[in-house]
Parts: structure tokens; sequence; C-alpha cells
């Protein structure tokens, strides 16, 4: 932060991913701050934690909701409990996120890395439309900067941003396919969809003065480390973690881009921790923004589906 965390009283913040490192430091500083902090858990034990951490006498100021957001019914059920209870939002942060080693399907069929690290962000953009415009919030898409560079070991050589071909995709099942799956490609495709939709939403949101950006916190200590750090390197993981930021460091970029009263008014950013960088090409493409966010619609109005986006 380049000045005091704002009084945040009277303001309803959504933060996904609480239950974890980072997430936890985000919602606790928020709710520290005077707001109303909302967020969905799948971990009956990991939300008690975040109980605890907040403490008793700040309880009444978080809501956990029941949830697992890679499942679409679930995202769709939460989405409509947070409307039902808040007139409005101020700040939405999709930090929740996750790598996967193997090619993992969600109970709607699509991989799991754009079911958790993409479609969950996008789901909850979309469905909370109505309390996030009367609020005026600000949104925050905790991204990767894998998005820019998949290569785990950068010693030489240009960047390899992952690809994003969808000339020929009819369904979001369709990405990440288990033939060639390569999971940390997989992850950063999901990162850099969510980027992507983001600046196409943007410009729906703005009219109604409200701001999404995404940020990537830097290298951070967190669980999905483990999984990202290439298999030679594996033996060296506690002294590799030492060199690396701390959630309380990776919290402090997202609550900036937030919260920060010199950023009122931004949007339509990725920032590299507390600079504004750039994104592959593809992601600024109209027609592949266009087609991203037909698919990602497309899934959440499936017949039987309780979203109605």
């Amino acid at each position: 932060m380049t000045s005091a965390m704002p009084d945040l009283t009277q303001h309803t913040a959504v933060v996904t991913g609480a239950t974890g490192g980072m997430g936890q430091v985000i919602a606790a500083t928020l709710i520290n701050a005077g707001a109303h902090v909302v967020t969905i858990a799948r971990d009956p034990a990991r939300a008690d934690i975040l109980r605890a951490r907040v403490g008793k006498d700040l309880e009444h100021r978080l809501d956990i909701i029941p949830g697992d957001l890679s499942r679409r019914e679930d995202l769709c059920a939460a989405a409509q409990t947070i409307e039902d209870r808040y007139e409005q939002i101020h700040i939405l942060v999709n930090n929740a996120g996750a790598h996967f080693p193997d090619h993992r399907l969600s109970p709607d069929g699509i991989e799991m890395h754009i079911a958790l690290d993409y479609l969950a962000a996008y789901g909850l953009m979309t469905s909370l439309d109505a309390p996030l415009r009367r609020g005026r919030a600000r949104i925050v898409n905790v991204a990767s900067d894998t998005l820019n560079d998949t290569r785990r070991i950068k010693l030489a050589g240009e960047p390899r941003p992952p690809t994003l071909d969808l000339t020929d995709v009819y369904d979001l099942a369709d990405l990440n396919p288990r033939t060639g799956f390569v999971p940390f490609e997989a992850y950063a495709r999901a990162k850099l969809m969510t980027v992507t939709a983001g600046y196409a939403l943007t410009r729906s949101f703005t009219p109604d003065g409200v701001t999404l950006n995404a940020v990537h916190p830097g290298i951070v200590a967190t669980d999905i480390i483990d999984d990202l750090v290439p298999r030679p390197l594996r033996p060296f993981g506690a002294l590799i973690r030492r060199t690396m930021l701390t959630p309380a460091d990776g919290a402090r970029t997202a609550l900036r881009i937030a919260t920060d009263p010199e950023l009122a008014g931004v949007t339509g950013r990725y920032f590299n921790q507390g600079s504004i960088a750039v994104t592959p090409p593809i992601s600024h493409d109209p027609a592949v923004q266009r087609k991203l966010l037909a698919l990602s619609e497309a899934h959440f109005a499936r017949p039987g589906s309780s979203c109605g986006l």
C-alpha cells in the first residue's frame, strides 16, 4: 500500500480463496479495516481456521457460504445467496485458484484449471452483476505472470505465453484436453482466459463506475508453489520457498489495487506486483474476447442451471 488502508466501514467485500494463505490475509485485513467480508468455502475445517484468524470480536463481519467454486451449481447457489443478503458489493477479489499436477475434470466435465482458475472468477463477476454495479465495486482478479511466459526455467530464449486458439472450440470442455496435457501450460491458459475476459467485461462495467483489474502478486510461497517447482529442483523446495514473497507480501499488492484511493477509477489494467504491465496480444483481440464470453455464458446458461446469467 502506498497509503494507509482506508476506512471500509459500510463496505461489503467478496473474497474467494479466503481460506488459503494469501486469501486469509486479504480477508482479515479488509475486516480489520471495517469491511464485512463474504467468502465461499469448500472445506469446513479451513473455514474454521479463517474464523479463528479473524477472532471472536470481529467474527460478525465474516460470512462464510459453503460451496465448491469448481462446481457450476455451487457457484450459482452461492452467488444467489450473496445477492439475496447484500444489496451492494463494493469489493470483489477473485483470489481462488489452484494448480493440478494431472488432468482432472470438474463435476461439470470441465478441466479443473479452467473450472477453478477461470470460471469461478467469470461466474461471480457476471452472476453478481447487479450488486457490483450498485456498489460501484472494485474488482481484482488475482492472476499469474505465467500468462506471459510458461517457461518454468527462464535462462535464455524468448518468453512463451500459453496458446488460446478458440477457432474450433464450441464448448469450454474442449479446452485443456487430456491428449497432450501439460499442467503448467493448462494453469497459465486459465489465467490468460481470466485476464482476457476481464478486459472484455471492463467495457460493460465502466459506465456504472465499476473498475476491473488483474494482478500478478509476485511469486508467493503458497501451496500452489509445491506443484509448480520443476521436478529437478524439488529437493530444494524449502530453500526456494525462502526466496519467495510471503502470503502477506502477495496480499499487499491485491489489497492496494482493491482499496488504494490513488487507484480509484483505474480500470482494465494488468498489474505485475505494483506496476502496470502488458499481457499477450491475443488477450486484447476483440474476436477472441467475444468468443470467450460466448462460451462462458453458454456454460452457465445450460438447461437446469440456476445461474440465469
